[in-house]
């Protein structure tokens, strides 16, 4: 192949390929116009040591946002900068930080990024601009014991993550309270990834933080950054909890983008099967490399990445052997020096493509890349809009998205429009989950007894919140002050990506060695006795479940079958907050309790889903509370809605109701940025509590993280969609596509696809009284 081919060669190939009617698979194209820039010089207060750094790596001037934010830093505001991928953002910070630091050389600087490789990059960046005698530093898992020891001694940039603060940092506060007295600046950097129960946590460690500023004298101003949030000033507030100025008029050029739908194709219409995403991935990455393209390719898991990648491999190696080492795969499980390797080979233009996980979602510096191909919707525009902005930095880019076999993915095919037209969503953070907000104010008592002045922080709910700990024997008081009763530190046993507290260990069975964690709220759905277990890209078969121990026993498993379970479940109505009429059904929100029990498991054959045989199993229920979106339906409703079109036999109602149930989960991501697996749902004709036909959709963590709270306020849109979903499914009878659900606990059985259709449309009819 010609490495040569200039850019001008590389795009005709590319629009031809992507014509529609060049491939079947090509179902919608779309363009974004190119935007020019707008730009200021560099300000003249911006002192001649860090104007001669500037000029050094290339910046001359800046971009209007870039100068907005420069003076909105300097009036002393904290500042939510929410502006495109590869805007700028670094710079706007970076500035402010590297000019303090210059005119005071105690000042401090705290960054913290949602992943290490992030963290690596700024460092690269920063150590590039050699300003004066700033250091910067990381502090996270992978730092040595000693470097750690220095970093805290010397760095005016520390360079860390979420994780590594909340456990490392805050609850050794005292070896830090130098840094901390200077800490001018904190920066939270691509911060649309802290939301749900990570960005939830994430907002407890903050305020943590921010009390020990408080502790050592310092009010430091907060930087808030992200390419991909709705409402970036709230947003940022309930994340930090002091109020930001917002700049989010990109002034940065954009060139030209083609966004293109790519479906695979239909196998068995009837089935709604379709080709597998990945082979289509792979076919779509090696004809781009083939175009004269650099190509990055998201894949949804590690094992997908793998498989993709050796499916390009051997496609190039057909028609353009010399091509075929030049693509590498990228994913967690690599040592850092394999990943930063990759990244460099990257930059250097030393690689055509990288088949990669999220790993490489966030804005790492990997060079200009000319198509970003993603593999399945990754569940929020958020992520999708992030993926896509990869490449395209500097001259026409290209973003395809590969169909899956998901319900979602399906419905953006045949409707394109309607993700095109689709803002980004709202990062959901929930302030008051007992489950998180119970265990930080624990470790704050560690850090620092709690007295009256932390409603500042915490809020009268916070407060009341701890008096209750201090009655249960969590806290201890001392006069007007609650400190943490127990002899060792909490933080360390509070994990940042879930509501519990409580961990399984799996352990290899062979060698004995821990390979990992499972949450207790999904070890008995996903690590009970027989599963099929996947735990970095590798399948295990789960020998033995201890509960006592809270351990999983795995072996290596080659089977070429996998588990699923049929679980029990009833929901009992804790408190309902809010009701509103629609048409034939009550629409209600509140408090929930969820029990689950798995009472079996079937094997089913990989290559085909048959059913191999199916299993009982003798496993505890679970239950929790978390809240909830439900509908109420009268027996005339339902009479009216579905009865004069199918016959209302046994299976027909409860099939309906089902299929429903299924539809509004799977389009619930759309307005909660949430993945389905966050959501639990149970539908019946008839519920103890309700007397009515009732479908329950809600949070499916303890305590509830606002999920179904958005589901609730954008019901009528919402099912909307979910009507669409299922009436342009061209299957006969259900699929994965429409009403079919992964993850169902009643193995999908029953459904009725037009039931659901009509049951759903009647929803969306005008409002009584309206």
């Amino acid at each position: 192949m010609d490495r040569e081919r200039n850019a001008s060669t590389t795009d005709r190939s590319l629009r031809q390929l992507f014509r529609p009617g060049s491939y079947e698979q090509v179902v919608a194209v779309a363009h974004e116009a190119a935007r020019a820039g707008r730009t200021t010089p560099l300000p003249d207060a911006v002192p001649s040591m860090l104007r001669d750094a500037l000029l050094r790596v290339g910046v001359t001037f800046l971009h209007a946002h870039q100068a907005a934010a420069y003076d909105a830093l300097h009036r002393g505001e904290h500042v939510v900068i929410s502006t495109g991928t590869a805007s700028g953002k670094s710079l706007c910070y970076q500035l402010a930080i590297l000019e303090r630091q210059i005119t005071d050389d105690r000042s401090r600087a705290l960054l913290i990024f949602p992943t290490k490789a992030l963290a690596q990059d700024q460092a690269r960046r920063l150590s590039a601009q050699q300003v004066g005698s700033t250091r910067a530093a990381i502090y996270d898992g992978d730092t040595p014991s000693e470097a750690r020891a220095l970093a805290r001694r010397t760095a005016s940039i520390l360079l860390t993550n979420p994780d590594m603060l909340h456990a490392g940092i805050l609850p050794n506060h005292e070896r830090w309270g130098e840094f901390l007295h200077h800490l001018d600046y904190v920066v939270l950097d691509e911060a649309h990834v802290y939301r749900g129960v990570f960005g939830s946590h994430v907002a407890q460690v903050i305020r943590r933080l921010r009390r020990l500023c408080a502790l050592y004298e310092c009010a430091p101003q907060f930087i808030v950054t992200s390419a991909t949030v709705a409402r970036p000033a709230h947003f940022a507030e309930r994340l930090v909890g002091q109020q930001f100025a917002v700049i989010d008029e990109d002034a940065a050029p954009r060139p030209e983008r083609t966004i293109v739908f790519w479906n695979p194709p239909l196998l068995e219409p009837a089935r709604g099967e379709r080709a597998s995403a990945l082979s289509e991935a792979a076919l779509v990455t090696a004809e781009c490399i083939a175009a004269g393209a650099r190509v990055i390719t998201f894949a949804p898991t590690r094992k997908a990445a793998e498989l993709v990648h050796g499916h390009v491999r051997r496609r190039l190696l057909d028609r353009h052997p010399e091509a075929a080492d030049r693509v590498q795969p990228y994913r967690s499980g690599y040592t850092p020096r394999q990943r930063r390797e990759i990244e460099r080979q990257l930059f250097d233009e030393e690689l055509d493509a990288v088949v990669a996980t999220q790993a490489l979602e966030l804005g790492i510096d990997i060079g200009a890349l000319d198509v970003a191909v993603v593999t399945g919707f990754p569940g929020t525009i958020t992520s999708l809009r992030q993926r896509w902005g990869r490449a395209g930095r500097r001259e026409h880019g290209w973003g395809v998205l590969v169909g899956g076999q998901d319900a979602l993915d399906q419905y953006f095919m045949r409707e394109p429009e309607r993700l095109l037209s689709r803002r980004v969503e709202e990062a959901v953070i929930d302030l008051h989950n007992p489950h998180i907000s119970t265990a930080h104010l624990e470790a704050a008592a560690y850090e620092l007894p709690l007295t009256s002045s932390d409603r500042a922080f915490y809020g009268e709910l916070g407060m009341l919140t701890a008096d209750r700990l201090a009655l249960s024997g969590r806290l201890r008081r001392q006069g007007d002050k609650l400190v943490w009763a127990q002899p060792h530190a909490p933080a360390p046993a509070i994990g940042l990506r879930t509501t519990s507290t409580s961990q399984y260990l799996i352990v290899e069975s062979r060698q004995g060695e821990v390979i990992g964690q499972v949450e207790q709220e999904r070890v008995l759905r996903t690590a009970h006795p027989g599963a099929v277990y996947l735990h970095m890209g590798q399948s295990y078969r789960v020998e033995r479940l201890d509960l006592e121990t809270r351990t999983v026993v795995v072996t290596p498993f080659n089977g070429a079958y996998y588990t699923q379970v049929k679980t029990d479940k009833n929901i009992a109505i804790a408190g309902q907050a809010d009701s509103r009429p629609l048409c034939g059904a009550l629409l209600a929100h509140g408090e929930v309790e969820v029990t689950e029990q798995v009472i079996s498991y079937q094997r089913r054959d990989s290559a085909d889903q048959r059913i191999i045989d199916t299993t009982t199993l003798d496993l505890p229920p679970q239950t929790f509370r978390t809240e909830a979106f439900w509908l109420e339906f009268s027996e005339s409703a339902l009479t009216a809605a579905i009865g004069p079109c199918i016959e209302l036999n046994d299976m027909a109602l409860p099939g309906s109701l089902h299929a429903a149930e299924h539809a509004l989960i799977a389009m619930l991501p759309l307005y909660a940025m949430c993945d389905r697996w966050d959501v639990g749902g149970l539908s019946t004709p008839w519920h103890w509590h309700t007397d009515a036909a009732t479908i329950f959709v809600y949070d499916g963590y303890p305590g509830g993280i606002g999920l179904s709270r958005r589901g609730y306020e954008a019901f009528e849109d919402l099912a909307a969609d979910a009507m669409r979903l299922i009436r342009d499914c061209p299957c006969d009878a259900g699929c994965p596509s429409c009403i079919q659900s992964p993850k169902c606990g009643n193995l999908n059985e029953p459904l009725h696809k037009r039931g659901a259709e009509l049951l759903v449309s009647r929803l969306i009819e005008r409002t009584p009284g309206n």
